[in-house]
């Protein structure tokens, strides 16, 4: 976006202009003469971490691997020269140095003395951004995801600049170990022109959040690691606010974040819904299911699986809904050059299920629905009943089975009343080698349909999760309609105990977590018979 104002020199958008050889031996001039001589003999522009353990070797690791230096041990004069030269370590047992992106962690043993340092190599990266500017400009919020080291910081912070410097956005990060805008009270020039707001402890990264809109009218705001409940809550007010959200946070891949429930709320949360029968009938499904609660915080998704690699979840409601359903949807693949431009961009098929899981597969094909869970596959000898009929029924129930056209080949038959009474050849030969036999009151796709549910039900192996919320449901059913005062259930984790929880709740119902992990376990009763009823989930720091 060009400044309707005449261009000046202050007002033009900068390049990143900043020395990453200047920067790395600025990390360097903290640690010993002899790790740094070896770190400088080796690939320093690759370098990633440098590792300082009391009575052990020092190492060097880089993406590929960790090399030992020498043999000579790390000594407690050693590890205290580091700390000498870096800031005060935090809460979090974190240091830097003063306008650097580099990052210094303690390990401390149980009398609080540091017994290890992980000298981390920050680095900014020009271009970084360049894979996802396309949504970076759209305005939407931006939800980053990886493995550790894997370059979401390095890419935040490249989203932060061009937001500031090139978009003319009022940028506010939230910074609460100084990983985004390096050490010290001035921001490091990879932020370009970002205000940063420091965060005194962890602990109140939530609260700085809120205070950055209140106070500084940001149009952007930019957080790493979102984490804990409390900090999923704060970016969802952000996002209502119509502030747009860049975050990384805790996982790997949109299926890790799916199965999270502290931070499935930031994709839109995800909670068990019970479907009537003639709806669990059409979709295929089982009667309670998983589905989105409410509008995602993030409107996107990027997954960083290597520093050339990303996968982008466009629409994230869209594609959470799909899984959840069952049903495959795709994510856009991109790959970037060294300069940062987008080299190639492929398709990766996710594929869904109604437990909330994904499965990935490299596919440009059209994409099918495949069958629904539940039962073992099945081979179908249609004996007086439509083929065409049947394949339909097949296909709107998702279910895993095919049409044979031989006894021989069938582990089931389909049949009406009229050919079953007769017992003609093909009946007689499945009922002689067992093979089960389903009778229709006549030949419509409906029929066919139930029973091929019918088939999937005698088959299925039930999952925890579902036996858990059928356990719910038939307490729900004692208390409401058999009299019973309460009913307690099996133990359970605590994501099964809060789905319980609001299965009961949408039941009029009320209930209450009793005893300690791992037998803790939630009691069902009526009305108010339960006086120490525990605070609403989001007030709850363990079920």
């Amino acid at each position: 976006m060009a400044s309707s104002t005449t261009s000046t020199d202050v007002d033009a958008p900068r390049p990143l202009d900043v020395d990453n050889g200047v920067e790395l031996e600025a990390l360097l001039s903290v640690v010993p003469e002899r790790v740094a001589a070896a770190v400088r003999a080796h690939d320093d522009e690759a370098l990633l971490e440098i590792v300082l353990d009391l009575g052990r070797p020092p190492a060097i690791r880089y993406s590929s691997g960790e090399l030992l230096l020498d043999e000579s041990e790390v000594t407690e004069q050693e590890l205290e020269y580091v700390v000498r030269q870096v800031s005060e370590f935090g809460e979090d047992n974190r240091a830097g140095i003063e306008r650097t992106l580099h990052r210094i962690s303690a390990i401390r043993n149980r009398r609080g003395r540091i017994v290890g340092l992980t000298l981390r190599a920050g680095r900014a990266v020009g271009g970084s951004a360049g894979v996802v500017r396309d949504l970076v400009e759209s305005g939407r919020s931006i939800l980053l995801l990886g493995r550790p080291g894997v370059g979401k910081t390095t890419m935040l912070r490249e989203a932060a600049r061009v937001l500031a410097d090139e978009l003319k956005k009022r940028v506010v990060i939230v910074d609460t170990s100084n990983e985004i805008g390096g050490d010290g009270d001035i921001p490091h020039p990879g932020v370009g022109r970002s205000r940063r707001m420091q965060v005194p402890r962890p602990e109140l990264q939530h609260q700085v959040m809120i205070e950055a809109v209140e106070n500084h009218m940001p149009e952007v705001i930019v957080i790493d690691e979102i984490g804990a409940a409390l900090e999923a809550e704060a970016a969802r007010t952000i996002a209502e606010r119509g502030v747009q959200l860049i975050a990384t946070a805790h996982g790997n891949t949109l299926n890790n974040l799916m199965q999270n429930p502290t931070l499935s709320d930031l994709i839109g949360g995800i909670e068990s819904v019970t479907l009537g029968d003639d709806e669990a009938r059409r979709r295929g499904t089982q009667k309670t299911v998983l589905e989105r609660r409410s509008a995602p915080t993030f409107q996107s998704l990027v997954e960083i699986q290597s520093f050339s690699r990303v996968a982008v979840h466009e629409d994230i409601a869209r594609t959470v809904d799909a899984l959840l359903r069952g049903f495959d949807v795709e994510a856009e693949v991109r790959t970037v050059d060294d300069a940062g431009d987008v080299e190639t961009v492929e398709r990766l098929q996710l594929h869904g299920s109604p437990d909330g899981g994904t499965d990935e597969t490299a596919d440009e094909s059209a994409t099918t629905v495949p069958p629904a869970p539940g039962g073992p596959p099945r081979r179908i000898l249609p004996f007086g009943v439509s083929r065409n009929r049947l394949e339909e029924a097949i296909e709107s129930t998702r279910s895993a089975a095919e049409i044979v056209d031989s006894v021989r080949d069938a582990d089931a038959v389909m049949t009406l009343r009229h050919y079953y009474r007769q017992r003609t050849g093909p009946l007689r030969e499945a009922e002689s080698r067992g093979v089960a036999v389903y009778v229709l009151r006549n030949n419509t796709v409906t029929q066919m349909e139930q029973s091929l549910l019918k088939m999937r039900s005698e088959g299925e192996e039930i999952d925890p999760l579902t036996a858990a919320l059928r356990e719910a449901e038939e307490a729900v059913a004692a208390v409401s309609f058999h009299g019973r005062q309460s009913v307690e259930l099996a133990p359970q984790n605590a994501y099964i105990r809060r789905l319980q929880h609001e299965l009961a709740s949408r039941h009029g119902l009320t209930s209450a977590s009793r005893g300690r992990e791992p037998y803790r376990r939630i009691t069902v009763a009526g009305g108010d018979r339960l006086p120490n009823r525990e605070l609403p989930w989001d007030q709850r720091s363990s079920r």
